[in-house]
């Protein structure tokens, strides 16, 4: 007993010092000069003004400039309505083909060791550091008339490029690290305790994972799909090289606006481009709530 109450002593007192360091750096932080703190938080302030801030409300300006009948018009063109319905097919199809390969990913790395491991983490990060362009142009290579699987295409009649499938396959390319790449971090901390226990319980491996996996990484595959959702709907290099441009029929959102604004129709170029500024708008709210359920989820563990 003498000796429980002395460690409960001692983590008391660990506990308080740790808790007297954080106090003590804060006040580190706050022994700038008071000139260092305003200049660095007014050109923080003024770096989001210019570059963030400004450019959405330009955006929102300009796409109202004639007033809403004409803004609404421009939303109701069939080729914007075309432009708007195949950005969301595309990225449904990406989406749900990424969440797929990322919750598959996840689990593989998080859970298991295997030889190839680190390649297939290589892989998974290998989107972030090539180009959009040169992956359209990959697809062209592989698809294209003069392609690799070109001339078989052609003699079953199957129509990749200049088509929706090779819109989604250039968009699920550019995407697929988001999922996986939000949940290999958050199921590695979780470790594997839990489900060695459901197994040892009798439950099958898909019991384990939609009852035991699933619902502690659910924010993070919320999070993963609303990131791989903005990008999927925003992307314009690796789409712009394999949809042809053929207007009413593959024409994304960010292609319908580089045209109209290139034929100075400028309230509709502007009102598509609202559209999509009004998705980021969401997606960092979103984001932000996301975080902050994965923020307590953490400290939930740690307690």
């Amino acid at each position: 007993m003498t000796m429980q109450i002395a460690d409960t002593v001692s983590l008391s007192a660990s506990e308080a010092k740790s808790r007297a360091h954080a106090a003590a750096a804060q006040d580190n932080l706050r022994t700038e000069p008071r000139a260092v703190r305003i200049a660095i938080i007014t050109l923080a302030i003024v770096f989001l003004s210019v570059f963030v801030v400004l450019p959405l409300v330009v955006v929102f300006a300009q796409a109202f400039s004639r007033g809403v009948l004409a803004y609404l018009s421009a939303l109701a063109e069939p080729e914007a309505i075309a432009a708007i319905k195949l950005t969301l097919i595309v990225a449904a199809i990406s989406v749900g083909l990424n969440l797929v390969f990322g919750l598959v990913a996840a689990w593989a790395i998080a859970k298991f060791e295997f030889r190839g491991k680190t390649f297939l983490i290589t892989l998974i990060d290998l989107p972030f550091s090539v180009s959009p362009v040169i992956s359209g142009l990959v697809f062209v290579l592989l698809f294209g008339a003069q392609g690799y699987f070109g001339s078989w295409l052609r003699d079953h009649d199957i129509q990749i490029l200049f088509a929706v499938p090779g819109i989604a396959l250039a968009t699920t390319f550019v995407t697929f690290p988001f999922v996986a790449r939000a949940l290999i971090p958050l199921m590695q901390e979780q470790g594997t305790q839990e489900e060695e226990a459901a197994i040892s319980l009798g439950a099958s491996g898909l019991q384990t994972f939609f009852r035991v996996t699933l619902p502690n990484i659910k924010w993070g595959v919320l999070y993963g799909v609303l990131l791989c959702n903005a990008r999927a709907m925003g992307e314009f290099g690796a789409v712009s090289v394999v949809s042809g441009h053929i207007r009413g029929e593959t024409n994304t959102m960010p292609l319908l606006v580089e045209i109209l604004y290139n034929e100075y129709q400028f309230v509709a170029a502007f009102a598509i481009a609202s559209l999509l500024a009004m998705l980021a708008l969401i997606t960092l709210i979103a984001k932000t709530v996301l975080e902050r359920h994965l923020d307590e989820g953490e400290d939930a563990s740690d307690h």
